[in-house]
């Protein structure tokens, strides 16, 4: 069963009619974590909002949990879990009082859905009486999830759950969402971390209110064919020029310490190509092949 089906939707803003949204579809199975994958701009917001009834389509169609997000508004409301980029706890309340609030508005209370939130509620409880606002973001971060849980949505929607949140807190976000994914709870992700990609079960890779790639991570990391290369030298902007002004650079980009290069033909003569860099007067040199990453294979289809 699908849990989340758009189809051929569209948005705009503003009298210059900007796209955000260029007629993308999808569909996320019951259960399945979701990763919508792209940097700022991409869509993944506007998706997001469209899904969770606060913004309507300009066209196109979508459900979630089998109901429609204009006619059946209503019931995705009480259905989802929503937790958006920026927080929007109330700063001045407790996490104890955020808490009773949340619960209060679905109708339920703390103790009816403690199972579910506990592991996560367990980090932040000692801190209960502590304001929202004077807390760190990996804490922001836990209790805005235990918001978004506290009347045991079907469907959870996080929108860059972890922009802005240190490596540690980001490592337990995603472990805490390994654990809620066995309670058989749809979990939609976005992210600009293509670190994060690997993490989901399946991925669309997003640029430009379009969907460049849909599939599992590995599938869309087998599907990178060309023999990749990590070429690095003791100046970069140096090597990055002769790479784009070689002749048999397929593409080329700055990765990291390294520049990651792919060569027609594969590269069947890597000693011209090491001749080349040695006639450019490029120092420190050091060429090998390794196998490409998400990130690799997003740079690749944007070319």
């Amino acid at each position: 069963m699908e849990a989340v089906v758009v189809q051929n939707m569209t948005k705009t803003y503003g009298k210059e009619k900007t796209l955000a949204v260029d007629n993308i579809s999808f569909s996320v199975a019951k259960g399945e974590l979701f990763g919508l994958i792209g940097p700022d701009g991409a869509g993944k917001t506007s998706i997001f909002r469209i899904l969770t009834t606060l913004l309507l389509a300009d066209s196109g169609t979508a459900s979630v949990d089998g109901f429609d997000v204009v006619k059946d508004f209503k019931s995705i409301r009480n259905t989802v879990g929503y937790m958006p980029v920026k927080f929007s706890l109330y700063q001045d309340l407790t996490i104890e009082e955020n808490l009773s609030f949340f619960a209060t508005v679905f109708g339920t209370t703390i103790e009816a859905n403690y199972d579910l939130i506990k592991d996560i509620y367990v980090q932040i409880e000692p801190f209960k009486k502590r304001r929202a606002g004077k807390l760190s973001g990996g804490m922001k971060q836990k209790l805005a999830l235990c918001c978004a849980l506290i009347h045991k949505p079907t469907t959870l929607f996080l929108d860059e759950p972890t922009t802005g949140v240190d490596p540690v807190s980001r490592k337990e976000f995603w472990e805490m969402l390994r654990r809620l994914k066995e309670q058989n709870i749809t979990i939609i992700v976005s992210t600009p971390y293509m670190d994060e990609a690997s993490l989901c079960d399946r991925i669309a890779l997003m640029q430009g209110g379009k969907i460049l790639s849909i599939d599992t991570p590995d599938d869309i990391v087998k599907a990178y064919r060309e023999k990749l290369y990590a070429i690095k030298a003791n100046e970069m902007y140096p090597l990055l020029k002769v790479l784009e002004n070689y002749p048999g650079t397929l593409n080329s980009y700055a990765f990291g310490e390294y520049a990651h290069a792919t060569f027609k033909d594969q590269m069947k003569n890597m000693e011209e190509f090491e001749r080349f860099l040695a006639e450019k007067q490029l120092t420190g040199v050091e060429i090998k092949s390794i196998e490409a990453t998400i990130e690799d294979s997003f740079i690749k289809l944007l070319h």
